[in-house]
This record gives C-alpha cells, structure tokens and sequence, in this order.
C-alpha cells in the first residue's frame, strides 16, 4: 500500500497519531478480509462486504493526508 510514497507514509506515522491510527487500523482489517477470502474466518457476504468497504474508507482518508502532506512540502 502505497509504496510510491513511503517516504511520506514514515513521516505521517512518526509525526501524526490520526495517521498511526488509521494505518493500524487498515492493517487489522486486510487481515480480517484475507482471512475471510481464504476461510480461516467464515464471515457472511454482508459482513465481508462492509469489512472491505470499510478498508477502502481508511485507505482513502490515509491517502487524502498523503496528498495534504505533499502539498504542504511543495509550499
């Protein structure tokens, strides 16, 4: 997950606690949703469906601050 802007991603997890947390959290969910895909969890259609909704929630609100940081680095 955004391994073109590493850089930005360690200075986000160093500098910003939101950041942190919301890394963490998409983390705990892509293994929740792996686990699931390959039936170490069963999880219903609904449930794995809001599961994968949710990730994609986090992932864009982690790249809406990498897009801010940059932003800020260029100003």
């Amino acid at each position: 997950m955004f391994e073109y802007e590493q850089e930005i991603v360690d200075a986000l997890l160093n500098e910003n606690e939101n950041f942190k947390r919301l890394h963490s959290r998409h983390g705990e969910l892509k293994e929740k949703v792996k686990d699931a895909n390959s039936g170490v969890a069963p999880l219903d259609g609904y449930t794995l469906d809001t599961l994968k909704k949710e990730k994609l929630h986090v992932k864009d609100q982690m790249a809406a601050m990498i897009n801010q940081y940059r932003q800020a680095q260029l100003n």
